[in-house]
């Protein structure tokens, strides 16, 4: 099923396209997009870690998965992350789930 495009590319692209998905390279439109922006990637490996600060930012991954988008380690990603003045928000439990998990440890230690 055809996706509606996102953005307009110049018509001789457009033909390009259509013609790696003739000549049986790809198998449809979205595939050639894909690899597209694989290899944009692979040649400007900064652009991964700029998508995942933004993307932490946005708080739309977590920390871990962010380091993961941009090929980094969670100890790197964090100082990314301090290089550019990001506070990083870490999360706490209320106060129910702090009871119940104070009991756990508790039981686990008799």
């Amino acid at each position: 099923m055809p996706t509606k495009a996102l953005f307009e590319l110049p018509m001789i692209m457009k033909k390009e396209m259509d013609a790696l998905v003739r000549s049986g390279f790809y198998a449809n439109k979205d595939e050639v997009s894909k690899d597209a922006f694989r290899v944009l990637l692979a040649v400007r490996p900064n652009l991964k870690i700029e998508a995942a600060v933004q993307l932490y930012k946005d708080k739309e991954v977590s920390l871990g998965k962010a380091a993961e988008i941009g090929g980094v380690s969670t100890v790197k990603f964090k100082d990314i992350l301090a290089d550019r003045g990001i506070i990083r928000e870490i999360g706490s439990r209320n106060k129910k789930e702090f009871i119940e998990g104070l009991s756990l440890i508790t039981e686990l230690r008799k």
